[in-house]
């Protein structure tokens, strides 16, 4: 799904963050109905085009959120969407929700790279002392990036009827530790 290329919010080697505007509404409802999408975030019901305009315009206006698409540098290729939810400015807080669409732009380190983004904003920018994520048990390869980033493993929600969950955080300052040392 290709875009003109908007301003970038966020820019890295291989992609660049935009905002979502109204002007997303049908390729991220497009995302709604992509069934590994809705494996791997949990989106339990569909939505109409409707509903999904109305939630872009919500998330436009919620300051305590950031809704990214995540597009291909070049192409201009949106391949998913990166969220900083239930920011907190006073505890200094975020929780993150990731997904990349498409099994083809997976495990081509995007998912690295737009976490290291949104992190770099989170500590740098926001001054946030911690950001969470939850992430189904059964997605390895995910939880695999989490880990090489940093993120910790805090607790699993069990479930015998239902999917297991990972929460996972990270600290700022641990976060700043991990990339000097990656960085020397």
């Amino acid at each position: 799904m290709k875009i003109q290329a908007p301003v970038s919010f966020l820019e890295g080697k291989k992609i660049y963050l935009h905002q979502v505007s109204i002007e997303d509404t049908d390729l991220y409802f497009q995302f709604l109905f992509d069934p590994e999408v809705r494996k791997l975030t949990g989106i339990p019901n569909t939505f109409t085009r409707e509903q999904v305009r109305q939630y872009i315009r919500s998330k436009t206006k919620d300051t305590t959120s950031l809704l990214l698409l995540i597009a291909q540098k070049g192409s201009n290729t949106v391949i998913g969407d990166i969220a900083l939810h239930n920011i907190d400015t006073v505890n200094r807080s975020a929780n993150i929700r990731v997904f990349i669409s498409d099994e083809q732009n997976q495990e081509k380190g995007y998912e690295y790279e737009v976490l290291n983004l949104v992190l770099e904003y989170g500590f740098g920018i926001l001054k946030l002392h911690r950001m969470e994520l939850n992430v189904f048990s059964y997605n390895e390869k995910v939880l695999h990036v989490f880990k090489k980033i940093g993120f910790q493993k805090e607790e699993v929600h069990n479930s015998q009827r239902y999917r297991n969950s990972v929460i996972m955080s990270i600290l700022g300052e641990k976060y700043r530790e991990l990339k000097s040392s990656n960085d020397n």
